[in-house]
């Protein structure tokens, strides 16, 4: 199969789709979902909370095994070019955001879906929650820059051949862009 052929360029656009759907969730996370956590209490916060993450939660594990995959294929596939960096940190940063997922999130989701039934105790757990979630928006915006910043560098190099590159000081060799 040809490198940067039709099947690469499909895996990139499914990661840059996935990298979107986090980025979109996140960030309505903390615009439009944090802002009512005052109002929460132990008597109305599981209806705000419970199934919305629940449902997150299966759907995004299956996503992030795609993510992993995809942006594994895509770092292989571009080992010998500059466009490695992209999906490796695409990679790196999904690991991380799984793990402070699994570590730290998952057990303040488990505590709130079993019910919290002390104000104390549910403003200690949201807060922190939240303080998580700002850490894994961060995250998946950098998933979503990295990811978008493959697409930039692909359409930069198709627009300017290698040795028009070369003249204006573009820093990539001539044979690692050929697929361009």
């Amino acid at each position: 199969m040809k490198r940067g052929g039709r099947l690469d360029l499909a895996n990139a656009c499914l990661l840059f789709l996935c990298t979107s759907m986090y980025l979109g969730t996140g960030w309505s996370l903390i615009l439009f979902s944090f802002p009512i956590a005052p109002q929460l209490t132990v008597d109305n916060y599981s209806l705000q909370f419970v199934p919305q993450v629940q449902a997150a939660t299966r759907f995004f594990t299956w996503m992030t095994a795609v993510m992993l995959l995809s942006s594994g294929v895509l770092a292989w596939r571009e080992r010998r070019t500059a466009l490695l960096l992209y999906p490796l940190v695409v990679l790196l940063a999904v690991v991380v955001a799984t793990l402070l997922t699994r570590i730290f999130i998952f057990p303040y989701n488990a505590e709130m879906a079993a019910g919290i039934t002390s104000p104390e105790r549910l403003r200690e757990v949201l807060d922190a929650w939240m303080r998580m979630n700002r850490i894994r928006v961060g995250l998946w915006t950098v998933q979503w820059l990295f990811t978008l910043g493959y697409f930039v560098h692909r359409v930069l190099r198709a627009e300017h051949p290698a040795a028009k590159r070369l003249r204006v000081g573009l820093s990539v060799t001539a044979r690692r862009e050929a697929h361009a």
